[in-house]
């Protein structure tokens, strides 16, 4: 099995999906153990003066007035945990959760905490034993980290509260954590608060929702060259000459793709019309212009995690010379911004994907297609209620589209007067990326469907190789009409298993 090694300077993307997806085993460096025990000390020698030091001998957040004697520390340790605790509602993905604590791990690692070693050694052995701790949907505001989510998996490590074993099935987390040998954490000074004082959950959904829409954007460029052959329309407009004068990365490597998919098609350019077209319409023309400034908005979100994952995110922070200080490097800002911000370019990427799927239905502008795509129209629907389907899952991205990180509720007694709801960033997000995967199923579903029914000319080997491979997944062409809601589910799988990118590719070579 893979394993990760976290040192103390972050993790890669690649690193957070092989712990959260795959699995992989973590192991702590020698220079992350060294530095935990480094700031340890320099914790544990303020701890030991009568000065009072936020988060290490105070309580917190608006209680943080007040000094905390020795013998109570633990305690207060504990029950931050404990109070924080406090989510509700349906349980987060096991790979979000398992992202969430890999993430904080990768933090405590970076010797900025003041975590010891052994905390972090348990953090990892967790994760080893494929121990889920249940989170919930909802108790975080995305500032002083994802409390509450963050709060739930300490509780683990405390041996309280539930969690999900390797087998799926929820228990008690002490007895999870005594059959695989781990014992329960005793919190010291600074540790319960460090373990649940960052911006975790919202970036390990970020680094994911970036993973899942790169392949997401091929299969759009894959779908929109699909529509345009099934149209008859021209392939003119991608040319890379045209583009060169508008030089935005995504919508240059947009048109290039699309222009690979459609090498060698039959299809292309010949109108039916009585008056031919002089330009095809706005959804077949401007698509490499809307996939690709989707593009560039995930390249800046990757920007944006790529410094996240470098980043240590605690309140307070160990430094080097021996000082430990507040600080607002815990608000979700940077991260709920780009969360928004793909939402907003996933909507406008399935907007454009549904407007061509009904453009291919409409026997007055589908040049030629049979209404609906339908085999005996009147007698059969065709696909009509599909593309219904498809508009329901449009209008539902719509409302996802409008932002969360615009929204502020002070909390802690106006102590955190502005948070960044990065967490429901997130959340919305994810729900997103599913719909914009079922969008594009439609789109294959129907495109696939009208370009066999154009007869007597060929397709492009790549489109060719896809429609094949779609058939071979279970998802039937062009016949009377049936129950349609397994093709649907088929093609989803197809796309969203990153089927449909593979079959082009093997024609192709890797798109951009």
């Amino acid at each position: 099995m893979h394993t990760v090694v976290v040192g103390t300077s972050g993790v890669t993307a690649s690193d957070v999906l092989a712990v959260a997806r795959d699995g992989a085993r973590v192991e702590l460096s020698e220079e992350a153990v060294a530095a935990l025990a480094a700031a340890r000390g320099i914790v544990d020698a303020l701890a030991a003066k009568p000065e009072p030091v936020y988060g290490v001998s105070t309580g917190f957040g608006a209680l943080a007035t007040r000094h905390i004697s020795q013998e109570l520390r633990g305690r207060l340790q504990r029950n931050i945990v404990r109070s924080h605790a406090a989510g509700m509602g349906a349980r987060v993905e096991r790979e979000v959760v398992r992202a969430l604590m890999f993430l904080r791990l990768k933090t405590v690692c970076s010797g900025h905490t003041g975590v010891r070693p052994e905390v972090a050694q348990t953090m990892a052995d967790v994760l080893n034993a494929g121990i889920t701790p249940v989170v919930h949907e909802y108790g975080s505001l995305g500032c002083s980290g994802d409390l509450a989510p963050l709060s739930h998996c300490a509780l683990t490590l405390m041996g309280e509260g539930d969690a999900e074993g390797p087998d799926g099935v929820v228990r008690p987390a002490g007895e999870l954590l005594a059959e695989h040998g781990i014992a329960p954490v005793e919190l010291r000074e600074k540790e319960g608060l460090a373990l649940l004082n960052g911006t975790d959950g919202m970036l390990g959904m970020l680094v994911m929702a970036l993973a899942d829409l790169d392949m997401l954007y091929k299969s759009a460029d894959i779908t929109a060259a699909l529509s345009l052959e099934a149209l008859l329309g021209t392939d003119k407009v991608l040319a890379p000459e045209l583009h060169a004068i508008r030089p935005h990365p995504g919508q240059g490597a947009s048109a290039a793709n699309m222009l690979a998919v459609l090498k060698g098609s039959e299809l292309t350019g010949h109108h039916q019309d009585d008056a031919p077209r002089v330009q095809d319409a706005y959804s077949v023309r401007c698509a490499p212009q809307v996939a690709g400034a989707g593009r560039d908005t995930l390249a800046h979100a990757r920007l944006v995690a790529e410094r996240e994952l470098a980043s240590a995110v605690d309140n307070p922070v160990v430094l080097p010379d021996g000082r430990v200080e507040s600080n607002g490097n815990f608000h979700g800002a940077p991260v709920a911004y780009v969360l928004d911000f793909l939402a907003i370019a996933v909507a406008d990427l399935a907007s454009i994907a549904e407007r061509r799927t009904d453009r291919l239905l409409d026997k007055n502008r589908s040049h030629g297609l049979p209404p609906f795509l339908a085999d005996d129209a009147g007698v059969d629907s065709g696909l009509m209620i599909a593309q219904y389907t498809q508009a329901a899952l449009v209008s539902e991205l719509k409302r996802l589209a409008v932002p969360a990180s615009a929204d502020s509720i002070p909390s802690s007694a106006m102590q955190e007067d502005h948070v960044s709801m990065g967490w429901s960033a997130a959340r919305k997000l994810r729900t997103a990326v599913d719909n914009l995967t079922r969008v594009l199923a439609v789109e294959l579903y129907a495109a696939s469907r009208a370009v066999e029914l154009r007869e007597g000319l060929s397709p492009a080997p790549a489109t060719q190789a896809a429609i094949t491979a779609v058939r071979k997944a279970g998802v039937e062409g062009p016949g009377p009409d049936r129950f349609l809601a397994p093709d649907l589910a088929a093609a989803d799988a197809f796309v969203r298993e990153g089927r449909l990118v593979e079959a082009v590719e093997t024609v192709t070579g890797p798109l951009r």
